[in-house]
């Protein structure tokens, strides 16, 4: 989510939203405008490209009105606004104009920096929108939206959700909004399913987990429907090898609670819940079996092998077997 510093006031005369993830971008220009149209319902609102905001638009924008009206000024992709511009922004920052709030969005970066650096100096409320490229980002990020929805969802539904939606941050909030406003009570994994069943069916994480629970006829069709969907094969592969590691992780540990496992793992406490049901029936030798079988997938989607599909179709029936290795012992 955006991060805010601790001068947290949405009518500060100069607020700075900086990062490229373009959901909370918008959102913290929506926080200034709601504080200003609550304030003064008249407020004018006023959204500015670089190429709108020529040498000398500032001043007019924000000269005295005479009827003192309250006023929002956004200037969007900062970075990009023309030298004179810049300076006419900068001149701005050393004495802002009553009523009126200016809202500069930048990517942040070198582009710009010095524009950056004069709304920093000059105590401009900043919020951080940074690109969320991690899982754990957007994990975290669902989980805030459900706690801003007023709503609890179990750390496997958010996860479900994750998988099944993607990095689209404005999907995933608006798959929390739907579910929030839908669903009674806790939000769970199977709640989740039933939504986003065909979306879900698709995470190539999905072929993973049914592979490494040993359930051939579920992974397979899930394989199948993963890559009818689009998913690439390289993705399937690198969610297999995920679950096959995590297996042979969780079976050479030394016992103990889920929380010291984690922080011995790496893995959030319920993943090692989850990893430790997946794991059942398999032995040493099985996960090494299913680890050549990933490996021998991999070269296959990578050039290695004239059929990317065979080549994940066996490596997924390889691996359910092995997960029963046990069992046929």
């Amino acid at each position: 989510m955006a991060r805010k510093n601790a001068s947290d006031d949405p009518l500060a005369p100069v607020t700075l939203a900086v990062g490229q993830e373009d959901l909370l971008l918008d959102r913290a220009v929506r926080e200034v405008v709601a504080a200003a149209k609550a304030a003064d319902a008249d407020t004018d609102v006023r959204d500015l490209t670089p190429d709108q905001l020529q040498p000398g638009t500032l001043a007019e924008l924000t000269s005295p009105s005479l009827f003192a009206e309250r006023k929002v000024v956004v200037v969007r992709n900062a970075q990009d606004l023309s030298a004179d511009t810049v300076k006419d922004v900068k001149a701005y920052l050393g004495a802002p104009a009553e009523e009126i709030t200016l809202v500069l969005l930048h990517a942040g970066g070198a582009k710009g920096k010095g524009l950056l650096d004069a709304a920093r100096k000059a105590g401009a409320r900043e919020v951080a929108c940074p690109k969320m490229t991690k899982p754990a980002d957007r994990l975290a990020f669902v989980r805030g939206e459900f706690r801003t929805a007023g709503r609890s969802a179990t750390p496997e539904a958010c996860q479900a959700l994750v998988d099944a939606i993607g990095s689209d941050l404005r999907e995933l909030a608006s798959a929390v909004s739907q579910l929030a406003a839908d669903v009674e009570g806790t939000i769970d994994e199977e709640v989740v399913g039933r939504y986003y069943t065909g979306r879900a069916e698709a995470s190539s994480f999905t072929v993973a987990d049914r592979a490494v629970e040993g359930r051939v006829a579920d992974a397979l069709e899930a394989l199948r429907w993963s890559l009818s969907t689009g998913v690439a094969p390289v993705l399937i592969t690198s969610a297999l090898a995920q679950g096959v590691r995590a297996i042979g992780k969780l079976s050479a540990a030394r016992g103990g609670r889920p929380a010291d496992l984690a922080r011995e793992l790496g893995m959030p406490p319920w993943k090692i819940d989850r990893v430790r049901q997946q794991a059942r029936g398999w032995t040493p030798d099985g996960v090494a079996v299913a680890l050549r079988a990933v490996a021998e997938a991999d070269a296959g989607v990578k050039g290695g092998g004239e059929d990317p599909e065979y080549a994940l179709e066996k490596a997924v029936v390889t691996i359910a077997r092995a997960a029963r290795s046990r069992g046929r012992s």
